[in-house]
């Protein structure tokens, strides 16, 4: 056996340079030490605490009219107000942070899932390459968020309807940087050398490629969940996103245009929500970028 196909080298074994557990340990510590990581996971798990225990924070019904407590400021009784109906702002936004954050995790997981997978089939099969990434450009010359809103109208509003939009919208940047990222690790020596020795398509693909190829996706991934959240917001504010009276940030924010002037409160803590939530994923993907990106080694 030659040693190419015995995977080894001058320099000794070829291997794939999958993160080895001290360094994987590694990482970990300067991902926690990073002060945008912290103060983004500081955000996110506040946020996502609050909307877990929102039937215990308030324990009032979100969607329960009391029609004679209707447009009342913020107070002791009603820490951030009642809208229209009566309907307490701040039950309400507790309760759209669940509909709000979990459409933007779906949203992720499925669109980083399928980059992922076309991606890497992209750049392992050179046959279907160039007709996935003309469907790929196709989709990335609408803005995305008027792409979601065409595919939301055809659709109807309901949250399924929302999740396909945006998973169509955000997959096509996640195919590319899977894509750029695959074709260069393909061509590296652990690559040929597993290849030479008989390593099939799917063991490159998931044992080699995919492990090395994951870190610019993984950032990618906190932005797209930010980008989910206002884009969720964007289309319930235009009626064509989670309908009411289930409450999401987008339709307390639309539910409170109308009275923008004389119940300020109905659109500010929502709009509060959404900004906090964007800002932690942000931080969150800066602070993945500096650590995982060896030409920022130094940051943080």
């Amino acid at each position: 056996m030659t040693d190419l196909a015995a995977g080894t080298g001058p320099a000794g074994p070829i291997v794939s340079p999958v993160l080895a557990p001290r360094r994987r340990f590694m990482l970990l510590r300067r991902l926690l030490a990073h002060r945008s990581f912290q103060i983004g996971a500081a955000l996110v798990v506040i946020l996502t605490a609050a909307a877990v225990l929102a039937p215990l924070i308030t324990g009032l019904d979100p969607v329960a009219m009391k029609v004679r407590f209707r447009f009342r400021p913020p107070s002791a009784a009603f820490p951030f107000g009642t809208d229209n109906f009566g309907r307490d702002i701040l039950t309400r936004v507790l309760y759209g942070a669940r509909v709000s954050l979990w459409i933007g995790l779906v949203v992720t997981l499925l669109s980083g899932f399928l980059g992922a997978a076309i991606g890497m089939i992209a750049a392992q099969f050179r046959g279907v390459d160039a007709p996935l990434m003309r469907v790929m450009d196709a989709l990335m010359s609408f803005p995305a968020i008027l792409l979601a809103l065409g595919i939301t109208a055809a659709l109807g509003p309901r949250m399924e309807s929302v999740i396909i939009a945006l998973t169509v919208a955000y997959v096509p940047a996640g195919v590319r940087i899977v894509r750029a990222s695959a074709l260069v690790v393909r061509e590296l020596d652990y690559v040929q050398a597993a290849r030479i020795a008989g390593a099939g398509n799917a063991r490159i693909m998931f044992r080699h490629i995919l492990p090395n190829s994951v870190g610019p996706l993984l950032v990618h991934m906190t932005f797209v969940f930010a980008y989910s959240i206002l884009a969720e917001a964007a289309l319930s504010f235009l009626g064509v996103g989670v309908p009411p009276p289930t409450p999401s940030w987008g339709n307390i924010i639309a539910e409170g245009r109308d009275y923008a002037t004389e119940a300020w409160w109905v659109m500010l803590f929502p709009g509060i929500a959404i900004s906090l939530a964007a800002l932690g994923l942000n931080l969150l993907g800066d602070g993945l970028r500096d650590v995982l990106d060896p030409r920022l080694k130094g940051a943080g």
